[in-house]
């Protein structure tokens, strides 16, 4: 079974590294790793045509895919990685299983509440709003709904654990939990 690692570990300046541990537990758990970091990007003309590039070629290698495992910890923000939440719609899209894990335990409306520093009030229906008056999801989920919904609705599961700031793109016992259950429903 082939395996789509989605994640923003491809930003990180150590990138190679973390990826290729991330590819070394995929196939100790006996599925074949497909690593976005793995694309040989080809030389374009302009940088807009350079992303056109990596975005087919990730397409590419999600249709080749059967599974995905997404990094769902908050990225540059309070959300996951909007590039990852794509990958994850999309292979949810094709029908495939899902699974995700955050290196945080905070659920999406504790991490809005905190971007507000904690200036939600209920409006007239009881509906969570910022002071900006934008309603807050308050679903008791990792993230957005739509990606807790996706990752359910096709059997799979988000691993939460709570990892110190340094580690928190580096640490993978989230990432194994995920593997350690796909395997035992998929290939025993």
């Amino acid at each position: 079974m082939k395996v789509y690692l989605a994640g923003p570990e491809v930003f990180l300046p150590n990138a190679r590294e973390v990826l290729d541990r991330k590819i070394a537990l995929t196939r100790r758990y006996g599925f074949t790793p497909i690593s976005p970091g793995d694309l040989e990007v080809p030389a374009t003309d302009t940088k807009r045509s350079k992303g056109l590039a990596i975005s087919s070629i990730n397409e590419r290698l999600m249709l080749g895919s059967d599974m995905i495992i997404a990094n769902l910890t908050p990225f540059r923000g309070v959300a996951a990685d909007v590039g990852t939440a794509f990958e994850l719609g999309f292979m949810c899209a094709r029908g495939c299983p899902a699974y995700a894990f955050s290196n945080t335990v905070s659920d999406h409306f504790a991490r809005v509440a905190r971007h507000y520093d904690g200036q939600i009030r209920s409006d007239t229906e009881n509906r969570p709003r910022g002071p900006d008056g934008l309603a807050v999801e308050d679903f008791d989920m990792v993230d957005n709904l739509m990606l807790d919904g996706g990752i359910e609705v096709r059997g799979g599961v988000i691993v939460t654990r709570e990892v110190e700031a340094a580690g928190l793109f580096l640490d993978h016992q989230g990432f194994e939990e995920c593997l350690r259950m796909a395997a035992t429903r998929f290939l025993r």
